[in-house]
């Protein structure tokens, strides 16, 4: 399908959704971090034409990221009326959370907490507004190599751009005229001090690993083998123990 057609498809899509529920929400909740992934997902949300809320939520973030997310939010705010934009700080929250959990610190579930913290707030603010939180997963991240956090940005009630590869979400940016800052900058989740970006976590780039994942041949195939089978527990159903009747 044409890019353009995709944005439309997409958009209908998300309303067709909310237009479905049993009890229709009136908002659509979604967190923005600079990122192509939720500039994009946030941008087909407004789109829709409901009520669509967009949060930065900066915890210890690197100003440069935090400045596309608040340059991304007066964007939406500019080009649709129904955009409301907030940041709502989570630092002294993240502090506290890190404080009492001293006895039982490690970097990597602290940077995934982030990600857990930014969930809850998303579903309270859905709560507090009847709304649905939607989600900014892209393929090759929710159903190749489980690049997300579980429970955290993996945490949403819809997924709209989780058949969309990433370079495909790189061209849907394009086409819905996404900040060139915005689609230039190097991919990151943003959950660490230190600023690494995607590629540095994973050891290959997005087209890399969509080619791995499509050809059983490609020569990173092992690469990406080695991380998805890392992160299956992400993408498999919670285990359930069945008592025999």
């Amino acid at each position: 399908m044409e890019t353009g057609k995709k944005v439309v498809f997409i958009k209908d899509w998300i309303l067709n959704y909310v237009n479905s529920m049993p009890k229709k929400a009136e908002t659509l909740v979604i967190g923005i971090s600079g990122g192509i992934d939720s500039s994009v997902s946030s941008t087909l949300s407004a789109m829709t034409g409901l009520k669509t809320i967009a949060i930065s939520m900066p915890i210890k973030q690197k100003s440069f990221q935090h400045d596309l997310s608040l340059k991304h939010q007066e964007w939406l705010k500019k080009n649709f009326k129904n955009v409301n934009g907030f940041t709502i700080e989570l630092d002294d929250l993240f502090n506290t959370f890190e404080k009492t959990l001293s006895k039982f610190n490690n970097e990597h579930g602290m940077a995934n907490s982030r990600a857990r913290l930014r969930m809850s707030t998303l579903y309270q603010v859905a709560a507090a507004n009847n709304g649905i939180v939607v989600g900014t997963g892209n393929k090759v991240e929710d159903f190749g190599v489980g690049f997300y956090t579980k429970y955290g940005d993996g945490g949403v009630d819809i997924s709209p751009l989780a058949d969309c590869n990433k370079t495909e979400v790189w061209e849907l940016g394009k086409e819905l005229n996404i900040l060139k800052e915005i689609i230039e900058a190097p991919p990151t989740d943003g959950l660490w001090d230190d600023g690494r970006t995607d590629e540095g976590q994973l050891g290959l780039t997005y087209s890399e690993l969509e080619e791995a994942m499509d050809n059983e041949n490609s020569k990173n195939r092992d690469k990406y083998n080695k991380i998805r089978n890392a992160n299956l527990h992400k993408m498999d159903p919670i285990p359930v123990c069945k008592i025999p009747k």
